[in-house]
């Protein structure tokens, strides 16, 4: 297709293996199953393409088969606030597909990234007939709280290595992010700039905070990402904050 058909018309029926990489298809029954498998449909998002935006209506329940999204938004003068990014086995929007509102944030992909959608009737469906899915959600929406919360947090610290290390540590949720959770020593595929748009600092000062937590033995600065040796530490990282800061 052209390079300029928009995302929505370039959906296809998601393969197997692209179906087996669905944390919740797991939890169905085999009619539940079909239905869904039927419904979901999946397209290719180009760096910096937007998959929602700000004000439109929601058609699907959507998440991340392979690649990483930002969800913002911008207040009126422009300025841009990063919510968290959103790597592969992530699912959001389940709280605006339950209310069947528009978007109240923008969600965009910061590198080449798959991404599936399930139509909002069929998630309500799934929603009626499915208690294990229902927990599902009801489990991703608790947790969704917590993240936010925590979120919140680290808009209001003064470090900017500790931004980075809590904003690091947020994509290691294992009940949200199920696919990418790898546990302790191994690599994050993450790169400093794609960092630094989900922590919104340069790439220069994300190096910076990089590196100090490399010399704690935190993290590893690899080729490609990053290994994490102490999640425990990422989490509770506390900084002070540096002269000209």
């Amino acid at each position: 297709m052209s390079e300029d058909t928009p995302l929505l018309l370039r959906r296809r029926a998601l393969t197997p293996p692209e179906l087996d990489a669905i944390p919740w298809m797991h939890l169905l029954s085999p009619s539940e199953h079909e239905r869904a498998a039927s419904d979901l449909k999946i397209s290719e998002a180009r760096p910096g393409e937007y998959v929602c935006r700000v004000g439109r209506p929601v058609t699907y329940w959507i998440g991340v088969v392979d690649g990483l999204l930002k969800m913002s938004t911008s207040d009126a003068n422009g300025k841009t606030m990063t919510y968290t990014g959103v790597p592969p086995g992530g699912w959001f929007g389940e709280g605006t597909a339950l209310k069947r509102e528009a978007y109240r944030y923008n969600i965009q992909a910061l590198r080449k990234s798959r991404v599936a959608g399930l139509h909002v009737d069929t998630f309500h469906w799934l929603l009626d007939h499915s208690i294990a899915f229902n927990r599902f959600v009801m489990n991703h929406l608790n947790e969704r709280l917590g993240q936010f919360i925590a979120l919140r947090e680290i808009d209001r610290m003064t470090s900017p290595d500790a931004r980075v290390a809590r904003s690091l540590a947020a994509l290691f949720n294992p009940v949200l992010y199920p696919v990418l959770h790898p546990g302790e020593g191994e690599v994050l595929r993450i790169t400093q700039q794609e960092l630094a748009y989900l922590v919104g600092l340069s790439r220069q000062r994300v190096n910076e905070a990089l590196t100090t937590l490399q010399a704690r033995s935190i993290i590893r600065v690899e080729y490609g990402g990053l290994r994490v040796l102490s999640l425990e530490a990422l989490r509770s990282a506390v900084f002070e904050k540096k002269n000209g800061l």
